[in-house]
């Protein structure tokens, strides 16, 4: 029996190459390769493999030696990073197409999310982070805009920590800078789930309905044939993806909130259950002047999935303004 949601993924991937994006394995060293959605300008149509030893593929040359590039040198850089529910295609697939015209594209699959995987044992944000970091390297990214949700933007968030001369500006939804012992005993309580994997990896179909109506605002109703091909396509690796949940939580005590440098966005859902508006706003206050929220009214955490229209003009918005402020267009935030 065909699976629905395995069964859409042909056509998302034709839609993205349609777009001018191709799909890219780098390799970031020996057992541990991040899959990439990228311009096409990096690979040919069947897409490749970029290695730690193939340079002229890292500076975003076309294979057999060409100097010139196809994409064109003025477009900025965007990162979407995806959530923990499914890897990166799947959860920017309503929003890419208003972005790809105007920027360079970059869409990861973050460690043991769709094609990307690692022999390595570190489960940290901090690791998914320099893997990105290292991808971007590979593909000659120098200076980019990020996008992270959920558990992207804590991803997201540790890259702009660690690599200021790399990440120019951040736009994140339903996240935190980090998941502490205290955020996530108050959101389980809350919410009423005995951990952040039973939540976050339900393994029967009462699980994944719980899941997503407390992830959007409007309750939709789906078959339960929908929800048995979600199950089984988006929550494998699960061993390792439990992991990653361990490997977010640090102790309160040791928790502290970077000076970033970059200008950042909190584009939120006013209805997010799991991460609320209120959360945002402390953020905001902690994050300092160079931090703007923006809440959007009727979405829940699923926002850009719900609300892809609204989400999609905030965005654009703010990518416009960090890209304006950065050419010497000022500092006040039109968001």
């Amino acid at each position: 029996m065909v699976n629905f949601i395995e069964a859409q993924k042909p056509l998302l991937s034709r839609l993205m190459k349609m777009a001018g994006l191709r799909p890219i394995e780098v390799e970031l060293e020996p057992g541990t390769t991040m899959h990439v959605w990228a311009p096409k300008h990096h690979v040919g149509k069947k897409g490749t493999t970029i290695s730690p030893l193939d340079p002229a593929a890292a500076g975003g040359k076309k294979p057999g030696g060409s100097k010139k590039r196809r994409s064109p040198e003025s477009r900025p850089n965007v990162v979407l990073i995806h959530g923990f529910a499914a890897e990166g295609n799947v959860t920017w697939q309503f929003n890419f197409g208003v972005l790809v015209s105007r920027y360079n594209l970059y869409i990861p699959d973050l460690m043991f999310f769709g094609k990307s995987s690692t022999a390595s044992a570190d489960r940290s944000p901090d690791f998914q982070a320099a893997c990105v970091a290292g991808a971007l390297a590979r593909l000659g990214v120098a200076r980019c805009d990020v996008v992270g949700f959920s558990y992207g933007g804590m991803v997201a968030f540790k890259l702009a920590e660690a690599r200021p001369e790399l990440v120019r500006s951040l736009c994140v939804s339903g996240s935190v800078v980090a998941m502490t012992d205290a955020v996530n005993r108050e959101t389980m309580e809350r919410l009423g789930a005995g951990s952040s994997a039973e939540l976050l990896m339900p393994e029967t179909l009462k699980g994944l309905k719980a899941l997503l109506s407390i992830s959007m605002y409007k309750k939709m109703w789906f078959p339960d044939r929908f929800y048995k091909d979600y199950l089984k396509v988006m929550f494998t690796n699960r061993k390792e993806r439990m992991e990653l949940l361990q490997g977010l939580l640090i102790s309160t005590m040791d928790a502290k909130i970077p000076v970033f440098q970059q200008k950042i966005m909190l584009l939120w859902g006013e209805e997010d259950k799991i991460f609320d508006i209120e959360l945002a706003k402390k953020m905001k206050e902690q994050l300092g002047d160079k931090c703007f929220l923006y809440g959007i009214r009727k979405a829940g955490h699923l926002l850009h999935v719900e609300r892809p229209c609204a989400y999609n003009r905030q965005l654009q918005r703010w990518l416009a303004y960090v890209n304006s402020a950065a050419a010497g267009g000022g500092d006040k935030a039109s968001c």
